[in-house]
């Protein structure tokens, strides 16, 4: 909070007037002074945990709503890989990159297996690789993805646990599989729009209003996913990345400190809109999620057929790539209707 100093008036109107100034100066909305100090939290879990939120899920929760499955109908939330598919480039971070190292063709001419040409002939070999950024796609951040003043979630401090080979702590390996009850907020139907505005921000109010609309209401250890239709636009990388909508703090203070969300993902770039909302902080969502409180969320999701369909509750189940000490992962999550 930015201090004010003033010259207190001896009139007693005029004192009453400005101390109604100051409970007003107070209590402005956040973004138009400097916050609160932010601070990375400590886990309940113990010293030593390294997966926040996920802890929550356990052995029970997970049989429980595998055992609410109705229909072997699956729905695949997650976006294709290709060559000019949307990414942080702008941010010095590589794009997607796919070549093949070999084709069947290519094999009979390089004999690289030393097999002869009857054999490579006979035999079609196709390989291939990629180059990509972790943050491509559909992926989860994880909980060392941002962090405050040199440190991540649970005290862990790059000094001490982030080597030349990524993080020690909290990497992408230590994300279990993940199933829970999924719940759909679909805001963009909610507000009976294709897709929400440019730059819009999903508020508290909104996820509400959704919710009532769906007949749903979260409970804890949710996964929470936040529908702003801008998925619809994700082969278009131009337009997927252009001013789009996302999710603010007051949103996801919500969900995780009254509704006790366990997981949180959407269908934009990168969770939370830009500009930022803040002064102090250019990805304040992000911060208070991952460093604050421990929550990791799922960004490039595809949530169209859901939508579709009209599917707000189903069991969610999603493993990410082991990529040892990252601080993101391919993710492929998909979802099963519920009783």
């Amino acid at each position: 909070m930015q201090t004010i100093q003033f010259l207190l008036p001896t009139n007693d109107f005029l004192i009453r007037l400005t101390a109604r100034l100051i409970i007003i100066t107070i209590f402005l909305p956040q973004g138009l002074f400097a916050q609160s100090k932010e601070i990375v939290g400590k886990s309940p879990w113990g010293t030593s945990d390294e997966i926040g939120a996920l802890n929550m899920m356990t052995e029970r929760s997970k049989g429980a709503i595998l055992a609410r499955i109705i229909t072997g109908k699956t729905y695949d939330m997650s976006v294709d890989y290709f060559v000019g598919m949307p990414s942080f480039h702008s941010l010095g971070d590589p794009a997607y990159q796919y070549w093949l190292t070999h084709t069947p063709r290519g094999t009979v001419v390089d004999n690289p297996n030393g097999m002869g040409t009857q054999m490579n002939e006979k035999v079609s070999y196709t390989g291939d690789a990629i180059s990509m950024y972790t943050h491509m796609g559909t992926h989860i951040d994880a909980l060392n993805h941002f962090g405050l003043n040199g440190k991540i979630w649970n005290g862990y401090s790059a000094d001490e646990h982030l080597g030349d080979k990524g993080w020690k702590k909290t990497g992408a390996e230590t994300i279990p599989p993940i199933i829970a009850r999924g719940v759909l907020i679909d805001v963009a139907a909610y507000k009976e729009v294709p897709v929400l505005d440019h730059n819009y921000r999903v508020n508290s109010e909104d996820l509400k209003a959704a919710l009532r609309k769906q007949g749903v209401q979260l409970q804890k250890g949710d996964v929470v996913l936040i529908r702003t239709g801008q998925a619809q636009f994700y082969e278009n990388a131009d337009k997927f990345l252009h001013e789009y909508p996302g999710i603010n703090l007051d949103a996801v203070k919500w969900l995780i400190e009254e509704q006790q969300a366990m997981l949180l993902g959407a269908d934009n770039l990168s969770f939370e809109a830009f500009p930022p909302e803040r002064q102090d902080n250019w990805v304040p969502v992000h911060t208070y999620l991952l460093a604050e409180k421990g929550v990791m969320f799922i960004e490039q999701m595809f949530l169209e057929e859901l939508s579709r369909d009209k599917i707000y509750e189903f069991a969610f189940i999603a493993a990410s790539i082991k990529f040892k000490g990252a601080s993101g992962a391919p993710m492929r999550p998909i979802a099963l209707p519920i009783r």
